[in-house]
């Protein structure tokens, strides 16, 4: 009987019960997925299915993402979701791997990539530098006090507020293609039935922890995350949608803190430039691993 998608399976990390995908092969070299913010480790199928005959492929939904557990006091400091990763490897006993990840993921295992130099292949990180150096310099001239008095009331303000309810699956695929207007229908309600999940009064609701959405300030200082980018060996691969958010690293100067790192640009493509350029995306990734 041919299985129609990944095996799912769990493990535990700092008393969490986390979840991620496996697409088989275990004697093939392992290949490690890792999404973005308010993301899932579904979101990889198609990225997979391209791989998976030569990899073993596996899916990490981050801690309070997906079908992973979520923290019991809302919070997520970067450094924990490294923690989930380095868990991961440790507990499959891998030597090395290879990691391709998306935005939050990207920042996650570009930092376990500088904990661990020895354990990576090779990276690929779609857009996962974080904010641009402008950013951060803007919001250094906002005073400590500021920042934390937000937070609080950030964290109030979302602990009092009910998780967002759709009344149709329909509904929720519409706010989903909304937010990307590059995917095709397919895409999108291929993602929309691995992202959300069905309330008790028949609503839908999207499955991530509404608290990912209050950034933590507790975290390295921009130095410090730099510093470990700089103990990154292996060939590095950073992508950048040339219509994202996200600034290019090449321009910005990031681009010169890595070692071996090549700069892969993609035209009309978003933040999800896998999503909004697949093809372009599998030649280059295909031809770097």
């Amino acid at each position: 009987m041919k299985l129609t998608g990944p095996a799912s399976h769990s493990f535990f990390s700092q008393r969490l019960k986390l979840h991620y995908a496996d697409w088989g092969n275990p004697d093939k070299p392992p290949l490690i997925l890792v999404h973005g913010g308010e993301d899932h480790c579904r979101s990889w199928d198609w990225v997979a299915g391209e791989l998976m005959a030569d990899w073993h492929v596996i899916a990490l939904d981050l801690r309070g993402h997906g079908d992973s557990q979520w923290t019991a006091d809302g919070n997520y400091p970067i450094m924990n979701f490294v923690y989930d990763l380095a868990q991961l490897v440790e507990q499959f006993g891998y030597e090395q791997v290879t990691i391709v990840a998306h935005s939050l993921g990207g920042n996650t295992a570009l930092r376990y990539a500088g904990l661990y130099p020895e354990k990576v292949r090779k990276i690929v990180a779609i857009e996962g530098l974080g904010p641009s150096p402008k950013m951060v310099e803007e919001r250094a001239l906002t005073p400590i006090d500021e920042h934390w008095r937000k937070w609080f009331a950030d964290k109030r303000a979302r602990a009092a507020r009910k998780h967002r309810e759709y009344a149709s699956f329909e509904e929720a695929l519409q706010r989903m293609h909304a937010e990307n207007s590059y995917l095709t229908a397919e895409q999108a309600r291929h993602l929309c039935e691995h992202a959300v999940i069905r309330n008790e009064n028949g609503t839908y609701s999207w499955k991530f922890d509404p608290h990912i959405r209050v950034w933590p300030i507790l975290d390295i200082t921009t130095d410090q995350m730099q510093a470990l980018w700089q103990r990154i060996t292996c060939p590095t691969l950073l992508c950048w949608g040339e219509k994202s958010w996200a600034s290019d690293p090449e321009a910005d100067g990031r681009m010169g803190l890595f070692h071996n790192a090549r700069l892969a640009k993609f035209s009309d493509a978003g933040h999800w430039l896998h999503h909004d350029q697949f093809d372009r995306f599998m030649a280059e990734l295909k031809g770097f691993l």
